[in-house]
């Protein structure tokens, strides 16, 4: 049951990252919504799997890869939203603010 739950809610994140992939104006937007859905509907269907498996093999790679998936999407994410600043991407012109753009000189 309750693996059933996680898998669903998974599914359901990464549906919500994919629409945002698609409906947000520019390249900031699409990668955070991409790296926070994503991410945790992974992270969850990962969970789901662990409570399916145990703490046998398949069970113990799930729990393994939450963490690892974890940092490493946000560290990636964070260069490409970097890479994509310093290569002149440009903000939507409904953006409010360039944060970064003060940091920066």
């Amino acid at each position: 049951m309750i693996t059933t739950i996680l898998i669903c809610i998974g599914v359901l994140f990464n549906i919500f990252g994919c629409i945002g992939l698609i409906r947000l104006p520019d390249v900031y937007n699409r990668l955070q919504a991409a790296t926070k859905c994503v991410t945790l509907g992974c992270c969850s269907i990962l969970l789901g799997a662990f409570f399916h498996f145990g703490f046998i093999d398949g069970g113990m790679k799930a729990l393994i890869a939450i963490p690892v998936l974890f940092f490493s999407a946000t560290v990636a994410a964070h260069a490409l939203i970097r890479g994509a600043y310093h290569f002149g991407a440009k903000l939507d012109k409904r953006s409010v603010k360039d944060d970064y753009k003060e940091a920066v000189k």
